[in-house]
């Protein structure tokens, strides 16, 4: 449903727009287009000398006394201009297939980035796979637009408006009788134009929705396997395939229309060219090698126009593809950086929450008049039910998302003052679902930071207890990482995190309940390396198992999105109030 919204709100452009943004991105190669033009006319004018040629040696051949010299003239100079012609064609198309991919890579990058730089709440609210779509699939479809369609309609509009004055010079009457059938091209054109460019945003929004269900369902696969969903998932899928495979029916079936369309307007154009052509030849009016030539300038009209046809196909498939690409451009970050930055020469760790009100959703509120103070190098953790409020919290304070009311200050600055670069650089975070990427050991802790040694990393995952388990690997840190570090335990995941996050030397670190689902013993390795950690600078902890977070500073309490408790282990136990009563549940679960 999100899907057919976006795609609904994106088809508003207009052709006129789509086509100045997209030549926007061809603008820097302009010297490229410009020499291209230039080779195109050449082979143009190529192209249209060779059927005159082809008249003239007939007429030539047909003479009572053959001049043999002329006639070999004539073949020499029609073979230099198919080679010539050839020559000016093939360079055309390198420096468009360079120009092309330049200006495809320019776009894919520029949506990668548009993404990177987006707030969470866009990208979490769209599915990946049609994100994924629109940076590859949708990218390569303007490729052929830029590499062939932008030159070639140009090329083909002079072919035809050269062909058409080539004929009036050979015989304006019999060019009259040609033109009869323009009118019945421009209608069946426009109509094929109005169908296939509908069909065209169909097959793209069929393939975006396709793609987003592979990408979902194949990450959940281990979940579909074992609660035996297979054949359900595949009624799904088979539902949205066959919606796209219909969609490629129609579009096919609008092309299927109008090139035979077109094919028997050629058919008539010739039989008039035959027709009337050879009743001027009997009457004496026209030679015969005019005549082949006509004939062969009419093959060649068509041409063009055929081809313009199929060039339109791939000109309303880019365009369709160019709606959900700057659709998606379009969509602004809704959290900006402010135009005058405050930077903080030296970070010390101070947090504090002043009245703070934030909802999801316009007025169902997440938090109620949250007020905190969280002092440098202290630690705190968040306790609470389910929806409390405790992970957005951690949510807002790296600016994720933007509160409604109220003010949240690191160091005294509001953060919203703050580059969100410059805030985010402060803060390492350790979530308990570890996001690990493709690659070794080493880069997922690195992230590909150059300016970190290999000795800081070593030093890092020692503090965090991770290196006994990496020393043990057969490749230590060169170990390749699979998809989503899926060869690694939850455990060996997060010491990994820990170290990630150690090794970028942050001022604020924020766990999000990253001792859940963990073995007791890789607990015991978490538990003394966060003991360790807090040392290190201001630490915040979400944590539902409350033996993890006896010796922090301070706890809070929420409910409902309020904060309802706050003050130590000790203190709270003594309250016997809400805190004292969530740990008296968890002892006795335990006991049990």
């Amino acid at each position: 449903m999100q899907e057919e919204l976006l795609d609904k709100r994106n088809y508003d452009m207009t052709d006129k727009e789509i086509m100045k943004r997209l030549l926007a991105y061809a603008k820097p190669y302009a010297k490229n287009f410009i020499l291209t033009f230039v080779l195109m006319i050449a082979t143009v004018g190529f192209a249209l000398l060779e059927p005159y040629l082809i008249g003239v040696s007939i007429d030539t051949i047909d003479q009572p006394n053959m001049d043999m010299l002329r006639l070999i003239g004539l073949l020499a100079i029609f073979i230099l201009a198919i080679i010539v012609g050839n020559l000016f064609n093939y360079a055309q198309t390198i420096i468009l297939q360079v120009t092309g991919q330049s200006i495809i890579y320019n776009i894919r990058k520029d949506i990668f980035t548009h993404l990177e730089y987006h707030d969470i709440n866009y990208l979490q609210s769209r599915p990946a796979g049609s994100l994924v779509t629109r940076v590859t699939n949708d990218t390569n479809t303007l490729n052929e637009m830029y590499t062939s369609v932008i030159v070639s309609v140009f090329k083909n509009v002079l072919m035809v408006l050269g062909i058409l004055g080539a004929m009036f010079l050979l015989d304006w009457v019999l060019t009259l009788y040609i033109l009869g059938v323009v009118p019945f091209i421009i209608f069946f054109s426009f109509m094929f134009r109005r169908f296939s460019r509908k069909a065209y945003r169909r097959v793209r929004s069929n393939l975006s929705r396709v793609n987003a269900f592979l990408a979902e369902h194949l990450s959940g696969m281990r979940i579909i396997q074992i609660f035996n969903q297979e054949d359900q998932k595949f009624y799904e899928f088979d539902e949205k395939n066959t919606k796209l495979k219909k969609s490629y029916y129609k579009q096919i079936l609008i092309f299927g229309i109008y090139r035979p369309t077109m094919y028997m307007l050629f058919m008539a154009a010739t039989l008039i060219v035959l027709y009337f052509g050879g009743l001027r030849v009997i009457a004496g009016l026209l030679t015969i090698g005019t005549l082949i030539g006509f004939q062969n300038y009419i093959t060649r009209f068509f041409q063009p126009i055929q081809q313009l046809a199929e060039q339109f196909n791939v000109l309303q498939s880019a365009f369709a593809s160019s709606e959900r690409i700057f659709g998606i451009m379009d969509d602004k970050p809704s959290i900006h950086d402010p135009e005058e930055p405050v930077e903080l020469s030296e970070v010390k760790g101070e947090i504090e929450f002043r009245n703070v009100w934030f909802a999801y959703i316009e007025g169902e509120w997440i938090l109620k008049d949250v007020s905190f103070h969280v002092s440098p190098k202290e630690t705190v953790a968040f306790v609470g039910a389910t929806g409390a409020g405790k992970t957005t919290i951690l949510s807002l304070i790296t600016r994720n998302y933007d509160i409604q009311k109220g003010q949240i200050l690191v160091d005294g600055v509001d953060i919203t003052k703050m580059r969100k670069e410059d805030l985010r650089s402060y803060i390492g975070q350790m979530l308990q679902d570890v996001f690990m990427f493709t690659g070794t050991i080493e880069s997922n802790i690195k992230l590909r930071d150059e300016s970190i040694t290999h000795e800081e990393m070593i030093q890092a995952c020692k503090y965090v207890n991770a290196h006994q388990f990496i020393d043990k690997l057969e490749n230590g840190y060169e170990t390749k990482v699979r998809e989503r570090g899926n060869n690694f335990s939850s455990g060996q995941r997060q010491l990994i995190s820990f170290a990630r996050t150690i090794v970028h030397s942050p001022k604020i670190m924020i766990l999000d309940e990253a001792t859940s689902n963990i073995d007791t013993e890789t607990e015991q390795l978490i538990q003394d390396s966060l003991e360790k950690m807090m040392n290190i600078g201001t630490m915040l902890i979400v944590a539902h198992r409350l033996s993890t977070i006896q010796h922090v500073d301070k706890i809070i309490v929420l409910s409902k999105g309020e904060i309802i408790e706050q003050g130590s282990h000790q203190d709270l136990l003594k309250n016997k109030k809400h805190y004292y009563q969530l740990y008296k549940l968890q002892y006795q679960n335990k006991e049990a």
